[in-house]
């Protein structure tokens, strides 16, 4: 199965366009054709040329950029839907699929009727598409791209005799070298002695000639399914009690952390259905702060969600299932069997997280710059992992806020001076530490240019954070020591 207008079927399935319409790919600063639809070929336009040339070809050319990952995930839903036909389903390059048909014919009354069903179908859904069907996978390729139709059994050689050399799936140098030789057929090709063909050539030449015709095997991979990590519970007669709910949970968990453990995955995100006799379905939803599959951590995290619960006249059915997966590799465990200081911080992240949410579980971050109010950064608490500490050649303040203005005069601390209504005086000052702003960067609070800092110590206890501005004389405080 080819899908030889994959990308613009894509992207023209979801806003339609009545006029020659092309995607266009970036390389190397310049615009490239990537696909076109049926219009835009008629008028002369292919895959390759450049978007200039293209425009002066089709002045009314209609283009998007290409979305290269939403093809590719459109191709995968497209081998999902291929798998009605037969259970051996792959990819084939980017815009087409093989499949091994063998032993599924039958269902659909014969190949030619599966072909059929397959191209009313695709032209249902406004996609453009090619088959070819052979003994062999090379066959078929060659007839999807360049004769579309059917190759009698065993007779793979004669249905490929007609075709173009690039059929056989070489590159375009070999390609070349063939026409250049007078080999423009794969009819020219299997006539042509193999040795001085394999001197000249290499031997890849004749070996996609041999899984063309048959003669050596190829044989179809097909991806495999995504896990799915869902688990169900049904039982005889209804419950409704907090401890039966919770005694359920746990055995549901056992066997979802068992198949998450099977595949080295963890959960995120946990959603619990709760069936009731009344066809009602509450759920309760958990949001992990870290990828879990350890049931004992994980079961006493529902309680709340559970509790508040209504069951109704019974539930008859519990449904558990990991909506966010993560990649969670085996670790070396320790001797002891308590969960150690990092699994206690992030249980107790999430029990807050159930409450307020998780995004508002926050802590901070050292950021590269020395800046005081661009050394940090506030990232939320589950989905990010705490760092050793900022580095700092000199003790920054414990907290910070707004600059404050204090009266003073001269480049030295004041001996005496006054901040929000308290008479201060000075006892010790360290530094002066001098820095300058970032100029890449614009802050309306650091325009005045250059700041020295001081660490002023107090007679009255207070350790504060000052700094002078030369260029505009003044002084202000930033921040308090602990």
């Amino acid at each position: 199965m080819w899908f030889p207008r994959l990308a613009s079927d894509r992207a023209l399935r979801t806003c339609p366009v009545d006029a020659p319409f092309a995607l266009t790919l970036r390389q190397s600063n310049t615009e490239w054709v990537h696909c076109l639809n049926a219009r835009a070929e008629r008028q002369g336009l292919h895959r390759g040329m450049r978007m200039a040339d293209a425009r002066v070809f089709c002045p009314d050319l209609v283009s998007r950029p290409a979305r290269p990952d939403l093809d590719a995930r459109f191709l995968a839903a497209l081998r999902r839907w291929a798998t009605r036909y037969c259970p051996w389903v792959a990819c084939e390059g980017e815009d087409g699929l093989v499949l091994d048909v063998t032993g599924s014919t039958h269902l659909w009354d014969g190949e030619a009727a599966m072909l059929s069903e397959m191209r009313m179908r695709a032209t249902r859904a406004g996609l453009s598409l090619r088959l070819g069907l052979a003994d062999t996978r090379g066959a078929a390729w060659a007839l999807a791209h360049h004769g579309e139709g059917i190759a009698p059994p065993g007779a793979a050689q004669e249905a490929l005799a007609a075709l173009p050399v690039a059929a056989l799936r070489l590159g375009s140098e070999t390609v070349t070298a063939l026409q250049r030789l007078g080999l423009r057929t794969v009819g020219d090709l299997c006539t042509t002695p193999r040795a001085p063909l394999a001197r000249r050539l290499g031997p890849d030449l004749l070996m996609r000639l041999d899984q063309a015709l048959g003669r050596q095997p190829e044989s179809i991979s097909p991806e495999r399914e995504p896990p799915h990590y869902g688990v169900r519970l049904t039982f005889p007669e209804p419950i409704g009690l907090v401890d039966d709910v919770m005694g359920a949970t746990a055995r549901l968990l056992e066997a979802l952390c068992a198949k998450l453990k099977a595949n080295e995955a963890g959960a995120r995100t946990l959603v619990l259905t709760l069936r009731r006799v009344d066809q009602g379905s509450p759920h309760v939803e958990l949001r992990l702060a870290a990828a879990m599959r350890d049931p004992a951590r994980i079961l006493p995290l529902f309680e709340r969600g559970v509790s508040e619960v209504d069951a109704g006249f019974g539930i008859d059915q519990m449904r558990l299932e990991a909506k966010l997966v993560e990649s969670l590799p085996v670790q070396q465990i320790s001797a002891s069997a308590a969960p150690s200081g990092p699994d206690r911080q992030q249980d107790l992240v999430t029990r807050i997280g159930t409450r307020i949410g998780l995004e508002n579980i926050q802590r901070f971050l050292p950021a590269d710059s020395h800046i005081p109010e661009r050394s940090f950064l506030i990232a939320p608490a589950a989905w990010s992992a705490p760092e050793s500490g900022w580095f700092s050649p000199r003790p920054r303040p414990l907290r910070l806020f707004p600059p404050e203005p204090i009266a003073g005069t001269g480049n030295r601390p004041p001996r005496s001076f006054r901040w929000r209504r308290m008479p201060l005086s000075t006892a010790r000052a360290t530094g002066p530490e001098r820095i300058a702003p970032e100029w890449w960067l614009e802050d309306d609070n650091w325009r005045s240019g250059l700041r020295d800092y001081w660490h002023v110590e107090t007679r009255q206890g207070r350790r504060l954070w000052l700094f002078y501005t030369p260029q505009n004389p003044g002084w202000f405080v930033q921040g308090e020591f602990a």
